[in-house]
């Protein structure tokens, strides 16, 4: 097998998710590849042992066991042991994505150990922890990209479900309007989802399909693409999210969301843990989704960036931070020593030192090993790297 040198940027070689929601153009019109005739969703840069990247042949998780100090620095070794702490993602979603929650790290580590106890292997279909990580992201837009996060407050909740104008609601309407915040979500939520609730459901979605504009169109388009979803009732219980290009949306455990449209450059914890009720083709599994959820009311979590000659984006996850170069080919910036970065180029071109060139859809990994450098060019780069150990 080939020895990688951990003193230097090792190019990546990434792999593309084609996962049904993802479009067939955006990312070959974007880094200015050819397209394959299928959908090109999430490509992957990181050493998750579902898709690790190659660096100089080697599976970076592989590369990282090897010589964990080097590739990751103490510091990040002690805390994550050896494996990289995040994973980097490019997301291309031309339809909606499923509706779906994320575990804690404690629920993750049970999950995990109740499944692998019970012999399910880590690729059958009807396995929901991958892994026994939880699975904190954060989503930077690159187009105008829009989705659903958290649940709504319920009383807006009610005027949305009462403007569809279908009797069968008034029940659910007179719960969000009336019971505790998070009780009223939780019985409506439940109630939506159960088999029970199939006509009603069927009559949502009648009404939905003719919801072309106003605050109900966004649910019109998610019964359009999935007709016959009991997640199409349950998404009207969250909140829209529309992000503008360099606007980042950060996601904690237990929140609901769902991915509609648009590019963003996707960072998480090294997991791919995802539970899930509907919108989807994957394994469904509503009773630990039901478990695990918060069903707390909640803002968007949006994270403001620091701007110091490059835009900081520092979400409250001990494993990832992410920042934004806008390079004019003017002046370089200066990337730390001792930490494992991977550098992703957008738009443009970057280059790292004298030693490699990124253009884009191309990224590298810098092991801690690597001394500080210089970044330049012209265009748009984005660096991953762990997050703050004190949260």
């Amino acid at each position: 097998m080939p020895q990688s040198d951990l003193t230097a940027p090792l190019r990546l070689v990434t792999v593309i998710r084609p996962y049904d929601w993802g479009s067939v153009s955006a990312l070959p019109e974007l880094f200015g590849t050819e397209p394959t005739g299928e959908p090109q969703a999430e490509l992957w840069m990181g050493a998750h042992p579902g898709a690790p990247s190659l660096a100089g042949g080697v599976p970076l998780n592989e590369l990282i066991a090897r010589d964990p100090v080097a590739a990751l620095g103490e510091r990040t070794a002690a805390r994550f042991g050896a494996a990289l702490p995040y994973l980097l993602k490019v997301l291309a979603i031309e339809r909606p994505l499923s509706l779906q929650v994320h575990p804690t790290a404690e629920q993750a580590r049970a999950g995990y150990a109740a499944e692998t106890a019970r012999g399910i292997p880590l690729d059958d279909f009807a396995r929901t922890y991958k892994d026994a990580s939880h699975k904190p992201e954060m989503v930077c837009a690159v187009t105008p990209f829009h989705g659903l996060c958290g649940f709504r407050d319920p009383a807006a909740t009610a005027d949305l479900l009462d403007g569809l104008g279908v009797p069968g609601l008034a029940p659910w309407i007179a719960t969000l309007r009336g019971a505790e915040p998070a009780r009223a979500v939780r019985e409506v939520f439940a109630a939506m989802l159960d088999d029970a609730a199939r006509p009603l459901r069927a009559e949502i979605e009648r009404a939905l399909l003719d919801r072309h504009d106003g605050d109900q169109a966004v649910y019109g388009d998610i019964a359009r693409a999935y007709p016959g979803d009991p997640g199409i009732a349950a998404a009207l219980l969250l909140n829209h999210v529309s992000l503008r290009p360099g606007e980042a949306l950060y996601l904690g455990a237990g929140v609901p969301h769902a991915y509609l449209g648009g590019i963003g450059v996707e960072i998480m914890a090294n997991s791919d843990n995802v539970l899930r009720c509907g919108l989807t083709s994957k394994h469904v599994d509503v009773p630990e989704l039901m478990r695990v959820v918060d069903f707390a009311p909640s803002e968007p979590f949006l994270v403001e960036p620091a701007h110091e000659g490059a835009y900081a984006y520092r979400p409250p996850a001990a494993e990832f931070g992410l920042t934004r170069y806008e390079l004019t080919g003017e002046e370089a910036a200066v990337l730390p020593g001792g930490v494992p970065q991977i550098v992703l180029c957008v738009e443009g071109e970057g280059r790292l030192g004298d030693e490699l060139t990124l253009r884009p859809g191309q990224s590298a990994f810098v092991p801690a090993a690597v001394p500080s450098m210089l970044l330049s060019g012209k265009g748009t780069i984005y660096r991953a790297q762990p997050g703050d150990f004190t949260m």
